[in-house]
């Protein structure tokens, strides 16, 4: 078979479900092997940053491989975002690009990136956005490579791997010889007993002197699928629980141990909380900027940090743990749980001011609809096991803040490397990959902007997402950055389209909305319909996000702000 004959083949064997992709001569014959394929189904988009951007949906809430693939040149550099995405996410993903005539390197043939005689360079590109990047030369090794490959990509903290093939490969009498079955070696990360009884022996102690323990968990823990354990920890020994953005959802919002939020758009009940605390245990954090308040140099000062993480560099950032333990988060929550089983009796019923501490009232505000408000409704009528997903701007706060997500539910975010038009174009990855899901992007009128075109993509292929657009007419986040820093804007506004007429003429159902009532019966349309929506919803542009640069809460915050301001001056 040819050299994308045993790609495909191999792929096939190791349960990959769908190929996210862009057309070009240098992977035609990708295509042609992909067309053939009765196992992958394939998503060609309209822009390759999309397949990659799809290609993290599909494995975000999956074990599963996720797949994209492009051209030689700018198709395959457009992948670039994607994998940054899956690098700094952990996501498992594998790109495939094609790659100019070996024969030709240096002599300026059409996509060449060889990095010889001011060529772009792409074996640098992609060796800094992926853990491996490799280069097929002879056919022979292709099953080696793609072997060595998706191993990577999968094991230990996974992430994106990336593979080009030489377009001599693709001519005719070029055959792979030597095709076999791929095997996945990958083995769990498991926690080692002897760290797990020492942290065990410090919770424990910790419990036994009354001392304020509080779990914060991340995407991680999600990822890991390790909410049953959290759930069993927390009540077991009542400790109350806190949450990044991304944590959101582990255990039911609704719970009476979950106290929000704790983040710099986040809950005053988890500051709250987070800022009594003696000792704190982080599962599945990575500690961004968000997350610590711009990497604040006394969060943590004064608590006792208890660190779990899949990842060992995790805990050579910018804060040092008291206790650390390197596992996937579901098996350590299991292994912790375990241990203080065998050390602790029966514990008093915590006494904890949960989300009702804030009463989160919406300020009634001239003009338009209040994001705060859209953002309710999406919570409340939000199908169960639906998924949620922010892109990157101001929508993300105010989803993040007034969304109270049940059990089965998930919420995610643009991530650390926070690309816009992220989500807007994952939604489509992460539908395919949970057919029984409803999936609903929020995402400004910039982000959509960006990569809206891709609605076409789920109009062909019958994709079901539900995109709702915080329609303002300007950059938000930007705007507020401007006005904070240096007390004037520029440069933030902008006109749109008719979204909701856009959307009909792809094909799409789509509503502009007002008011809360037309949003709510938009909403609804759309929930019932199993097709493809977008839902223009024209929000004031009064509102601004709930926001501290302090985890002691809003109002310490400003004080903070204006002291620095002060010292500046």
């Amino acid at each position: 078979m040819k050299v994308y004959e045993a790609i495909v083949k191999g792929l096939e064997g190791i349960g990959v479900k769908t190929a996210f992709g862009g057309a070009g001569e240098s992977v035609a014959d990708l295509m042609l092997a992909l067309e053939e394929s009765r196992r992958i189904r394939t998503i060609i988009t309209r822009n390759e940053q999309a397949a990659s951007f799809m290609a993290c949906g599909e494995a975000m809430y999956t074990n599963r491989l996720g797949f994209c693939f492009a051209t030689a040149g700018p198709g395959a550099f457009n992948l670039i975002s994607g994998l940054g995405v899956a690098m700094t996410d952990s996501y498992p993903v594998l790109a495939v690009s094609g790659y100019a005539r070996l024969e030709w390197e240096g002599w300026g043939a059409l996509n060449e990136t060889s990095g010889l005689r001011r060529t772009a360079d792409s074996k640098a590109m992609f060796a800094a956005a992926t853990k491996k990047s490799f280069l097929i030369t002879d056919a022979s090794d292709t099953c080696d490579v793609l072997e060595e490959a998706v191993n990577l990509a999968l094991e230990g903290r996974p992430g994106p791997v990336h593979i080009q093939v030489a377009s001599d490969l693709n001519e005719r009498g070029v055959e792979v010889k030597n095709f076999r079955p791929l095997r996945l070696d990958v083995a769990p990360v498991l926690p080692d007993p002897a760290r797990v009884e020492e942290i065990a022996s410090v919770l424990a102690d910790a419990l036994g002197q009354r001392k304020r323990i509080v779990l914060l968990a991340g995407f991680g823990a999600v990822r890991s699928g390790a909410g049953p354990e959290i759930r069993r920890l927390i009540e077991r020994f009542q400790i109350p629980l806190v949450t990044t953005l991304d944590g959101k959802g582990i255990v039911s919002e609704g719970h009476p141990l979950a106290v929000g939020v704790f983040a710099d758009s986040g809950h005053s009940s988890a500051w709250k909380v987070f800022r009594e605390a003696d000792v704190v245990l982080a599962v599945g954090n990575s500690f961004n900027q968000h997350a610590t308040f711009d990497f604040r140099g006394d969060l943590f000062e004064g608590k006792k940090l208890i660190h779990v993480n899949i990842d060992g560099d995790e805990f050579e950032k910018r804060y040092r743990a008291d206790h650390t333990l390197v596992s996937d988060a579901r098996p350590a929550v299991a292994a912790l749980v375990d241990a203080l089983e065998r050390r602790v009796d029966e514990v008093p019923r915590a006494e904890v001011e949960g989300q009702d501490y804030e009463a989160r009232r919406i300020v009634r505000l001239p003009g338009k609809l209040h994001p705060g408000q859209l953002a309710q409704a999406i919570g409340r009528m939000l199908p169960p096991q639906g998924i949620l997903l922010g892109d990157a701007g101001a929508h993300t706060a105010w989803l993040g803040y007034y969304v109270e997500l049940d059990d089965g539910q998930h919420f995610r975010k643009a991530g650390s490397f926070g690309p816009m038009a992220g989500a807007v174009n994952s939604a489509i990855g992460v539908q395919l990959a949970h057919p029984g899901r409803t999936v609903v992007v929020g995402c400004g009128d910039g982000c959509y902007a960006m990569s809206g075109f891709e609605l076409m993509t789920a109009v062909e292929h019958e994709i079901p997402v539900i995109w709702v657009i915080f329609n303002d007419e300007e950059f938000k986040l930007i705007k507020l950055y401007q006005l904070s820093q240096h007390g004037e804007s520029g440069l933030t506004g902008f006109r749109n389209p008719d979204y909701a007429a856009y959307a009909r003429a792809c094909g799409a159902d789509g509503y502009r909305v007002d008011t809360l009532d037309e949003f709510e019966d938009a909403f609804r349309r759309a929930l019932g319909s199993g097709r493809p929506a977008l839902i223009d919803a024209h929000i004031t542009r009064w509102a601004v996000p709930h926001y501290s640069p302090s985890p002691d809460g809003v109002i310490a915050g400003l004080v903070e702000a204006v002291e620095e301001r002060l010292r500046d001056d």
